[in-house]
């Protein structure tokens, strides 16, 4: 199931008779209210969600999803018809999974709701690990020293990144390319940001992942 909260209604129908189409059952909502009410009752596989919305905007709503662990991890497809890229950095900085500027083909939608539900569908289960630190992509869990790890989607995103190119040195560039968005065009210094609080959260261990001056960051086994 994905809803698609947007208060337009023409926008919304199209959206809806789009998805249906296309082979998924979609759920549309005009206001907050009515997907927090629904949110109740079912959780969607993804949420398409416009910014400018009434009574709350769609940054507030993402921010509450984030912040819940039981909705932390549905993906969410932000869309706005803002013309500045303030809104669409914002959004993918809090853990939006991918970004439409209105006005959007629907095709190319539908291209976005594939592939983000490729990207964050379970798959079999692979255990990742790094000295201490232990990723389990089947639990999409992290543990140092046996410890539960709490990380935000871009910080779990970045980690299981490094430990799959553990010892190769991944530029700022492709980190922003492969765990924002190929189209994200925010400043480099939003990984510095990202990779910062991993470092923390991992503790000791968070040194694994060194700096490579004037070029990117590289995971390495032995500290």
């Amino acid at each position: 199931m994905i809803y698609c909260v947007e208060d337009d209604n023409g926008i919304r129908n199209l959206m809806l008779y789009t998805l249906s189409a296309s082979g998924f059952d979609a759920k549309g909502f005009e206001t907050p209210r009515e997907f927090w009410a629904a949110m109740e009752d079912r959780q969607p596989e993804l949420i398409l969600l416009d910014v400018m919305l009434p009574g709350q905007d769609g940054i507030s709503i993402l921010k509450q999803l984030r912040a819940d662990i039981s909705t932390c991890d549905i993906p969410v497809i932000m869309a706005s018809a803002k013309g500045t890229e303030y809104d669409k950095v914002l959004g993918l900085d809090l853990g939006a999974d991918d970004y439409l500027a209105k006005p959007f083909g629907m095709m190319e939608m539908v291209s976005r709701v594939r592939s983000v539900l490729r990207r964050t569908s379970p798959g079999a289960s692979v255990v990742l690990t790094c000295g201490s630190i232990c990723l389990d992509t089947g639990k999409h869990s992290v543990t140092v020293d046996g410890q539960p790890v709490v990380l935000t989607l871009k910080e779990y995103d970045l980690l299981h990144l490094f430990l799959k190119n553990k010892g190769l040195v991944l530029t700022r560039e492709r980190l922003l390319e492969q765990v924002w968005s190929q189209d994200y065009m925010g400043e480099t210094r939003t990984v510095d940001v990202h990779i910062g609080t991993l470092r923390t959260k991992l503790g000791e261990e968070g040194r694994r992942i060194e700096t490579v001056r004037g070029v990117g960051y590289r995971m390495e086994d032995k500290k």
